[in-house]
């Protein structure tokens, strides 16, 4: 019989996403992993089989996070641009306020290992999709509402708009407040 865990494997997770965050999937060690959770290496490794694993974990969280973050901000009552704002504008404000500016797990991700990675390209681009997807409803509600203009398509106003988002995460590694806050106002003048 093995020894009982001692750790929330929740939490764990928690703070794999923070260090793979940071540093990104290659750059993370697993000495780094094991300061991160305060889990020793082989009781991660134990835990969580290998590296990748934890970090698919932490990729799901992360989905779950920002779809969860996504759907909150979304559904609020107001007009669809005040809300698509409150969204973006939470995006980069939350990216600057960190110490270290890094950007979108997702998209970092995506730079990193998409298109090399047939299982981490169909997992970035499905937590896309859940954001397009969030981002085409509001539309199409504020279409139906009037705060949108009618001929508007909310399928292609939702891409453009993801682009938009991966373009900020990007940018607010190097631009400030007023430039991101710019950028979102020119990008919701398309609706």
């Amino acid at each position: 019989m093995g020894r009982p865990r001692n750790f929330d494997p929740d939490t764990v997770v928690e703070r794999a996403m923070e260090a793979f965050w940071t540093h990104g999937y290659a750059n993370t060690s697993p000495a780094q992993l094991a300061e991160a959770t305060g889990v020793g290496k082989g009781s991660l490794y134990h835990a969580f089989g290998s590296k990748r694993a934890l970090f698919d974990q932490a990729l799901d969280r992360y989905d779950r996070l920002g779809a969860e973050l996504a759907a909150e901000i979304l559904s609020r009552p107001g007009s669809t641009r005040d809300c698509l704002a409150t969204f973006l504008c939470g995006l980069v404000d939350s990216d600057l306020a960190q110490p270290v500016r890094r950007g979108c797990l997702a998209v970092n991700t995506a730079m990193e290992l998409g298109g090399h990675d047939p299982e981490i390209t169909r997992a970035v681009r499905a937590m896309q999709d859940r954001v397009i997807g969030a981002l085409e409803a509001r539309i199409d509600q504020g279409r139906r509402d009037g705060d949108v203009r009618a001929g508007a398509d909310p399928r292609a106003a939702a891409e453009f708009l993801m682009n938009t988002i991966v373009g900020l995460r990007v940018m607010a590694k190097t631009y400030d407040a007023s430039t991101l806050h710019r950028v979102i106002d020119t990008a919701l003048t398309s609706l």
